[in-house]
């Protein structure tokens, strides 16, 4: 049971951190490349930054109902705000001569943004995943004690129902040693290797 409950939160956090890194990453850069875009978007990244995360959680479950997509959607909500304005302080700090250099040399859109815009982008994308996966560990044990009948969070609730301590912690110290596996295993060696550039 342990194995099957850490991997359906797994694939739950895997499925959330994709889709607000993707949508995150798209409107930072975006908000950081465009005045009036940014002047739209920014009250309501305020808005989802302050709203809670149980707020967010018991709406989409309310909404949609207690289904993957709402648990999963309602992790990846609370996240995007937080990879937005990452990534739009990381889109306002490129380098306005790499920008000129490219269209002195007309590189096209594609090219300009592999070789240009991604590389100088790769430090705050590390960071906002980083502080992403963090975040969204916590958010979708509190989707599985709520509304799912599967997970790390569903056990540690069914568990705390039946006072039992002992397995409580179980479920508890083996995401946590999942947790820091993907830490130290995963992001931090992918982050180190982004930045590598800037070292060179």
């Amino acid at each position: 049971d342990l194995l099957y409950h850490l991997g359906m939160t797994l694939w739950r956090v895997a499925c959330a951190f994709v889709l607000a890194m993707s949508i995150g990453v798209a409107l930072g850069l975006v908000m950081g490349r465009s005045d009036a875009v940014d002047r739209w978007l920014d009250p309501w990244l305020v808005v989802f930054l302050n709203l809670p995360a149980l707020v967010v959680i018991v709406l989409c479950y309310l909404w949609i109902g207690l289904t993957e997509v709402a648990a999963i959607l309602a992790v990846s909500l609370n996240k995007i705000p937080n990879v937005a304005i990452v990534l739009r302080e990381g889109a306002r700090a490129l380098s306005p001569d790499l920008d000129a250099m490219a269209r002195v040399y007309a590189m096209p859109r594609g090219a300009r943004l592999r070789h240009v815009v991604l590389p100088q982008l790769a430090p705050f994308i590390a960071g906002a995943a980083r502080s992403g996966v963090a975040l969204i560990w916590k958010i979708v044990l509190v989707v599985e004690f709520l509304g799912r009948s599967s997970g790390v969070g569903f056990q540690i609730h069914m568990h705390f129902q039946l006072f039992d301590v002992g397995m409580v912690l179980v479920y508890a110290l083996s995401f946590i040693a999942v947790m820091l596996a993907v830490e130290w295993g995963l992001l931090q060696p992918w982050e180190r290797r982004v930045r590598r550039w800037r070292a060179a």
